[in-house]
């Protein structure tokens, strides 16, 4: 756990939980001046999140609700721009724009990386910048993968405020049916 990360997930009512339930002194090393990063991908973090084939997103409305939706395409859709810059093409849906409508308000995000075989996830905060495909094409063509039946409506660009690794205490381990081929030939 990084500096970055606690920063921003341990508010006043976290910290207070914490010293309820006894936890708040293992943390506050993270809170220290001497706590450090958490907000520049190394080697493993992009390898990981270049691995994905999808993630769980959220936003909030300009009412104050949380929208939690998945966001998937072909391995490795999420690219790295740079150590603090990810970015995707994202493609048409259901078009509510529940999740383009609350960034367009509010451009903080959150997702949720998944490696369900190896019990692992990453949580990244960040803000969005959302491009559309006509103020951009050479961006979007960059993000698309061609080989991808799906058309790409803009492209999501998050600038990384924080991220952390989580514990797989928790973590069911679930395989897509082209990795359980992989383990099985």
């Amino acid at each position: 756990m990084a500096r970055a990360f606690a920063k921003i997930a341990f508010t006043p009512s976290v910290r207070k939980e914490q010293e309820r339930l006894g936890s708040a002194d293992a943390y506050a090393k993270f809170l220290s001046a001497e706590a450090d990063g958490g907000d520049r991908l190394s080697e493993a973090e992009s390898m990981f999140i270049a691995a994905r084939d999808g993630f769980y997103q959220a936003s909030v409305s300009e009412t104050g609700w949380p929208y939690v939706q998945f966001r998937g395409g072909p391995r490795g859709f999420v690219k790295i721009l740079d150590e603090n810059t990810i970015a995707y093409a994202d493609f048409r849906g259901n078009r509510q724009y529940v999740s383009v409508g609350n960034l367009a308000k509010n451009n903080r995000i959150s997702l949720i990386l998944m490696d369900y075989p190896n019990r692992r996830r990453l949580k990244v905060w960040g803000r969005v910048k959302l491009v559309n495909i006509e103020d951009d094409p050479e961006l979007l063509a960059q993000l698309h993968d061609e080989s991808y039946r799906a058309r790409p409506q803009r492209a999501v660009i998050i600038t990384i405020d924080a991220f952390d690794w989580n514990c797989p205490q928790h973590i069911p381990q679930r395989m897509t049916m082209e990795e359980l081929e992989e383990c099985l030939s």
